[in-house]
């Protein structure tokens, strides 16, 4: 035999001998389940969990029928393997099945002994969340490990298999949600519509169509630790939701694959909006949800915009409809609100942005060249602003005059107060975009503080009148003094 078949042979022989040690290492290794192979053998009803089980991801993981059970899963000897000394427990009960899992789930050795990277503080969240407390018929909590996540047929979160995996999760809460029998013995006012408006949201059609990337119910409300959304620890909170929103719209890679912008929530929190709720905890300011909507979220539509906005700002909705502006903005496509004022990075409304100076918005679409009025108006109201501003100021120091003076001019202090309303009432009616209207407003300010400078100009007049009348009557009594002096005088040398 030459040297090169041996070594050829002797490389085989090497292959073999590792393969078959290799084998035996994997069948020694191997738990016996003997609760298995005998239930997948039963023909009665549990034969379809002893089949599912078999591709159960605790089953991959050499897990015996034992670890849930309890049991001898080595002997086939039922009274053996049964036995209460074995620690056999059968059917765990609905109200602790939870402690089965809990064992390990929230056993750090436990799981670091699988090789698993899970986090062993999901019953932490659980036992604190709106789904774990009791349940209306006292059967224990409301949901537990297996209400979500099964049993017998258990996969990773990951595997389009799982009943939790991202295009599932909305049919899963959904068997709940969506009906009223069971939501009713919770809280009858919670809607159960949610999953048919998530449907038709964008959203909900990516997730039907088999997106696992896109928002679905534990996304926003979580999953473990899942609150009522009025619970500041609730994810969809209203301080809460923009970062929810912003786990996937700030997220450049993911966002990419939809052509999506990735600024929205840098600039909303920059935002009167953000600003008053992010920083002030005002929870009436609008957040993402206001305006794209919660389970039907969408991107308001350019015919839609106005009636967003206006579900707040009513007023100007209602003014903007019957202005000339809105049948332009119709014509030329333009979202209405959000042309003037933009959308997420909505600043603070100031005078500067009306008229026809460089920070006016005005001039984005209007000219001095324009065959409209449009210019006129827009430079004739922040006129007629600035005039009622300065005018107010200028009346208010002649009356801070006339009370240094010591003249009673309470009444028309009181009655400027009403400027400021005015003021705020005339920038509302800027969006009739009617010259006319807006002068009948704003007149009314120009009245009031005609009336309030006269009063204090007469005020401080009859405070220099006074004081020249007194300096008159000083010296008129002064005289008389002195000549009544003298009369006296003269009288008493006489005598």
């Amino acid at each position: 035999m030459s040297k090169k078949m041996k070594k050829y042979i002797w490389k085989i022989s090497t292959i073999i001998i590792c393969f078959s040690i290799s084998s035996l290492v994997f069948a020694q290794t191997k738990t016996t389940d003997e609760c298995l192979a005998c239930h997948v053998e039963l023909d009665d009803e549990l034969l379809t969990p002893a089949q599912n089980y078999i591709n159960d991801i605790h089953y991959k993981k050499n897990i015996t029928c034992a670890g849930c059970h309890g049991g001898n899963p080595n002997s086939d000897d039922t009274e053996i393997s049964m036995s209460e000394e074995s620690g056999f427990i059968g059917i765990p009960d609905k109200a602790t099945r939870y402690e089965v899992c809990v064992n390990c789930h929230a056993n750090d050795e436990t799981m670091n002994n699988y090789n698993s990277s899970l986090p062993t503080d999901q019953f932490d969240k659980l036992k604190i969340s709106i789904h774990f407390q009791p349940s209306f018929d006292n059967t224990g909590p409301i949901t537990d490990c297996i209400t979500c996540h099964s049993v017998h047929n258990i996969s990773k979160v990951d595997d389009p298999r799982s009943k939790v995996y991202p295009t599932k999760i909305v049919s899963l809460c959904g068997g709940c949600h969506t009906s009223a029998d069971i939501i009713k013995n919770y809280n009858p006012a919670l809607p159960i519509d949610q999953v048919a408006k998530y449907k038709t949201s964008v959203h909900g059609k990516l997730n039907i169509s088999g997106d696992p990337n896109v928002a679905e119910c534990a996304s926003c409300h979580g999953s473990h630790d899942i609150f009522a959304s009025n619970d500041p620890r609730s994810h969809v909170y209203a301080t809460n939701i923009p970062e929810v929103c912003a786990k996937c719209h700030s997220n450049a890679e993911l966002m990419k694959g939809y052509n999506l912008p990735t600024d929205q929530y840098d600039s909303y929190n920059k935002s009167v909006h953000g600003l008053a709720l992010l920083e002030k905890g005002d929870i009436s300011a609008p957040s993402c949800n206001d305006c794209h909507g919660n389970h039907g979220a969408v991107p308001p539509g350019v015919e839609s915009i106005s009636k967003v906005c206006g579900s707040c700002h009513v007023l100007n909705m209602e003014l903007f409809e019957k202005s000339p502006h809105q049948k332009a903005f119709t014509e030329n496509d333009f979202p209405e609100c959000e042309t003037c004022h933009g959308n997420h990075s909505i600043r603070y409304v100031t005078d500067d942005m009306i008229g026809t100076q460089e920070s006016a918005v005005c001039i984005e679409c209007h000219s001095s060249d324009d065959d409209n009025n449009g210019y006129f108006v827009a430079g004739k109201m922040k006129m007629l602003i600035d005039s009622l501003k300065n005018e107010d100021k200028a009346t208010k120091e002649i009356l801070e005059e006339a009370t240094q003076k010591g003249m009673d001019i309470s009444d028309s202090e009181y009655s400027l107060k009403d400027v400021r309303q005015i003021l705020i009432q005339s920038r509302t009616t800027i969006h009739t975009f009617n010259l006319e209207k807006f002068k009948e407003k704003i007149n009314e300010g120009f009245t009031i503080v005609g009336k309030a400078r006269q009063a204090g100009t007469d005020a401080v007049d009859d405070y220099y009148f006074r004081r020249v009348g007194l300096g008159i009557a000083t010296i008129i009594v002064t005289i008389l003094v002195i000549g009544l002096y003298i009369k006296i005088r003269r009288l008493e040398k006489k005598t």
